[in-house]
């Protein structure tokens, strides 16, 4: 049986964090490296893990399967990104995300846009385990504005 679709209520529909760049996130070229885009992405799902309680204190953790990224300009230091998800399709064990970064000074131009996908995996095993009622409703309230 599938499971019920996530119901997001919201318009946006989006899990939003803030982060300062730092300096040593800046290559030669005193851009932002192209590896700190996906520790902003890593830092997002983490704190969507957290307040979703998938910490793995219960055994389960969220295990990342795909990270891609596309660059679409230049981030330069000093700046604060904001770091954007929104689901894409939720499976029976897996999450897409959509990932954007922006500056928060100009939150209307994208700097990256990426897709992630998300499985929620038994610590033990590493196997998938099925997103339960609670992690649908987690990811409901985490997705709400």
């Amino acid at each position: 049986m599938s499971p019920e679709p996530l119901d997001i209520q919201t318009p946006s529909g989006t899990f939003e964090i803030s982060i300062d760049v730092r300096w040593g996130d800046m290559d030669a070229l005193r851009h932002v490296n192209n590896t700190a885009y996906f520790r902003y992405f890593e830092e997002a799902r983490v704190r969507l893990f957290a307040a979703m309680g998938l910490d793995g204190a219960d055994g389960r953790y969220g295990v990342l399967a795909h990270a891609s990224c596309d660059f679409l300009k230049p981030l330069m230091y000093p700046a604060r990104v904001v770091v954007g998800m929104k689901p894409a399709r939720v499976g029976r064990t897996s999450l897409e995300l959509d990932c954007w970064i922006a500056d928060a000074g100009d939150p209307g131009t994208l700097h990256a846009r990426g897709r992630n996908v998300l499985v929620c995996a038994e610590a033990a095993t590493g196997r998938p385990l099925p997103w339960t009622d609670a992690d649908r409703q987690a990811l409901g309230r985490c997705f709400a504005v």
